[in-house]
C-alpha cells in the first residue's frame, strides 16, 4: 500500500493513502490530517471554580467556551510536560500536580492525533499568560453547576470538553 504527504503547510498536512480495508475493498484515495496530538486541562481552583477560556475558532467561525489545552509532539514532551505548559502559557494558572484522565481519538477515521485529557486540581493564577499571535483568550471561571448547566444551553459544546468536565468530576468524586 501507498502513502504520501499531498498538501504540507504549518498549520494542516494532509496524507493521501492506498487502503485495503479488513473486507478486501481497496480505496486509492483516502485522504487523513496528520494532526499533533492535544491536550486539554480541567484546571479546578481552591474555591472548585473551573478554569475556561473563551476564544474565537475559525473552523466554525465562532467564539466558543472551551477548557484551556493545545497541540503538542509527543516526540519532543510528554502530555504531562504539555499540560502544565498549555495551562499556564493561555491562562497563567499553575497547579503542583496535573493527572491524567484519559487518551482519546477525536476523529479516528480522517484524523492521526489523540488527545489527552488532564485533570489539575488547586490550580492558581501565579504564573504568567504567554500568548501566541492566534490567541485571544478571555477567562472565564465557572462553578461546577453553572459549566453542567451551559451543557443543557449548548453553550458548552466542545466534546473534548465535555468528556474532560465529566471525566475530571467523577475522578474528584464530586
Amino acid at each position: 500500500m501507498r502513502s504520501q504527504l499531498v498538501f504540507d503547510r504549518p498549520w494542516c498536512k494532509v496524507r493521501q493513502d492506498e487502503v485495503e480495508l479488513p473486507n478486501g475493498v481497496l480505496i486509492d484515495d483516502y485522504f487523513v490530517n496528520v494532526r499533533p496530538d492535544i491536550v486539554l486541562i480541567l484546571a479546578v481552583t481552591p474555591q472548585q471554580d473551573i478554569v475556561f477560556v473563551r476564544q474565537y475558532r475559525h473552523g466554525v467561525s465562532q467564539i466558543l467556551l472551551e477548557l484551556p489545552g493545545g497541540s503538542f509532539d509527543p516526540q519532543l514532551e510528554t502530555s504531562l510536560i504539555a499540560a502544565h505548559r498549555e495551562l499556564e502559557e493561555e491562562t497563567g494558572y499553575v497547579a503542583e500536580q496535573i493527572i491524567p484522565l484519559a487518551t482519546l481519538y477525536d476523529n479516528p477515521v480522517k484524523d492521526t492525533n489523540q488527545i489527552h485529557l488532564m485533570l489539575a486540581q488547586n490550580a492558581q493564577p501565579l504564573g504568567k499568560q504567554q500568548l501566541d499571535i492566534t490567541e485571544d483568550v478571555e477567562i472565564v471561571l465557572l462553578s461546577v453547576e453553572d459549566a453542567l448547566a451551559r451543557i443543557s444551553t449548548g453553550e458548552l459544546c466542545v466534546c473534548g470538553t465535555i468528556t474532560a468536565l465529566f471525566l475530571g468530576l467523577e475522578a474528584m468524586k464530586f
